[in-house]
């Protein structure tokens, strides 16, 4: 009997580090995040999708949110000087690798007002927030600035209309 308890206890001893490590794994539940998009042969892409807590948005190669200005027309930007440097375009360096749950053919680039090309989405330049510190963030949702509004884009190409951020904060 005394054999059987030390057994017991022995092995629920030793399986604590396990229990441990596997809810370490499972991770802080609530928040989300994106991971960097990749291309169906795995590369790393320029533009992806991914799940956050808007649903599924646009996002860069670092994971990043994308956001179009409802200011621009088209595909021009109106984002120049302070509002780029707040609200940095997605620039193209060659052409633009697509990954998951993006689709190809809303993808094409404009010419910036410096002679630089900028992506754009579904007829929509992109950009990316500098208050956005890591892959998920969606900090410059539904926030007023530069004389617009800006949102996270669907997949779709679509405006996300989450919850406005508050744009006391930011100075703008």
């Amino acid at each position: 009997m005394i054999h059987n308890r030390s057994r017991t206890l022995f092995a629920s001893v030793a399986a604590l580090p396990l229990v441990a490590l596997a809810l370490a794994g499972c991770g802080g539940g609530g928040s989300s995040s994106a991971a960097p998009p990749t291309t169906k042969d795995g590369r790393a892409a320029t533009i992806g999708a991914a799940n956050v807590s808007l649903g599924k948005i646009l996002v860069n190669s670092q994971g990043r949110t994308l956001y179009l200005f409802q200011k621009d027309s088209g595909t021009t930007s109106e984002c120049t000087g302070a509002c780029a440097a707040n609200w940095p375009p997605l620039r193209a360096k060659g052409s633009p690798a697509i990954g998951g749950g993006a689709q190809a053919s809303l993808l094409a680039s404009t010419k910036r007002p410096d002679g630089s090309r900028q992506i754009t989405y579904n007829n929509h330049p992109l950009y990316t927030f500098v208050k956005d510190t890591k892959a998920g963030d969606t900090n410059g949702e539904g926030l007023s600035a530069f004389g617009g509004t800006w949102y996270a884009i669907s997949p779709a190409g679509n405006q996300v209309v989450g919850q406005p951020a508050n744009s006391g904060g930011y100075g703008y």
